[in-house]
C-alpha cells in the first residue's frame, strides 16, 4: 500500500512540469505575452482558493468539528505572507540586487504547503479504498495541471530562468510525497491540522494574486491600455472551475 501511496504522490510531483508546455511554445513567453498569462494564473489561483481549497477546507472541518471556523487560519494564511513578503523584501534591497523578486519565494512556499494537503488526501484515499486512492490522485492531478502553468508563469514573470522555475517548482511540488509518507503512517494526527491548513494555503494564494498579480496587471493596463488581458483572467476562472467541479465529481 505504501509503495502505491509514493507512486501515486510522485505523479502528482510530475505535475509541476506541466509549465514546461510553455517552453515548446517558446513564443508564448515575450514581454507581451507574459501578461496575458499572468492575468490567466490570477484568474486560475483565485479559483482554486474559492471554489477548491475553502470548500475542502469547511467540509473537512464539518467532519472534525462543526463549530472550527476556517476563516481564522484563511486570514492567517494571507497577514504571514504579507510579513513574510516585507521581511524578504527588506532582505532583498539590502542584499544581492539580482536576487528573484520575492513572490516568486512565496508561490513556492504556498504551493508547498498545497501539495503537502494533496499528499496527505492521497494517502487518505489509499488507505481506505485502493481505487479510491487511485480516482483522487487522477482528480487531483486533473486540476493541478493548469495551477502548475499558472505557477510557472508566476515565476517566469518574477524574473527565474525557465529551466530554474521548472526544478524550483518541481521541488516545490516533492512535498506531495512528504505529505502522503505522513498521511500513511501519521494520517489521524494529520488530519486533525488539514482544515486549518487547507484554508491557511487558500490565504497564502488569495493573498498572492490580490497582492501581486492583480496589482501588476492594473499595472500594466495602465501602460498599454489594453482589455484584452481580460480574456484569459476569465479563461483561467472557467478552466479551473471546470476542472475542479469534474474532478470532485469523479472523486
Amino acid at each position: 500500500m505504501l509503495f502505491n501511496i509514493i507512486i501515486a504522490s510522485i505523479l502528482i510531483s510530475l505535475t509541476s512540469f506541466a509549465g514546461g508546455i510553455l517552453l515548446i511554445w517558446r513564443k508564448l513567453l515575450t514581454k507581451k505575452i507574459i501578461p496575458l498569462l499572468i492575468s490567466f494564473a490570477a484568474g486560475v489561483i483565485l479559483t482554486v482558493s474559492f471554489f477548491d481549497l475553502l470548500p475542502e477546507a469547511a467540509e473537512q472541518a464539518r467532519a472534525l468539528n462543526p463549530d472550527t471556523n476556517i476563516f481564522i487560519p484563511t486570514f492567517l494564511g494571507i497577514i504571514s505572507f504579507f510579513f513574510f513578503e516585507r521581511i524578504l523584501l527588506g532582505y532583498h534591497h539590502h542584499g544581492d540586487t539580482h536576487r528573484h523578486n520575492p513572490i516568486a519565494i512565496l508561490v513556492l512556499v504556498g504551493d508547498g504547503v498545497h501539495n503537502f494537503i494533496d499528499g496527505v488526501i492521497i494517502a487518505a484515499g489509499f488507505l481506505l479504498n485502493p481505487a479510491l486512492g487511485i480516482t483522487t490522485t487522477i482528480a487531483i492531478a486533473a486540476h493541478e495541471i493548469p495551477h502548475e502553468i499558472a505557477d510557472f508563469t508566476v515565476l517566469i514573470h518574477e524574473g527565474m530562468k525557465k529551466s530554474k522555475a521548472l526544478f524550483y517548482n518541481f521541488l516545490s511540488s516533492l512535498t506531495a510525497l512528504v505529505g502522503a509518507i505522513g498521511g500513511y503512517f501519521f494520517l489521524e494526527s494529520i488530519q486533525n491540522m488539514l482544515p486549518a491548513a487547507t484554508a491557511f494555503s487558500a490565504g497564502t494564494l488569495i493573498y498572492i494574486a490580490c497582492s501581486d498579480l492583480i496589482p501588476d496587471l492594473h499595472e500594466d493596463f495602465e501602460r498599454e491600455k489594453r482589455w484584452s488581458q481580460l480574456i484569459p483572467f476569465i479563461v483561467g476562472i472557467v478552466v479551473m472551475y471546470m476542472a475542479i467541479s469534474i474532478t470532485h465529481g469523479v472523486e
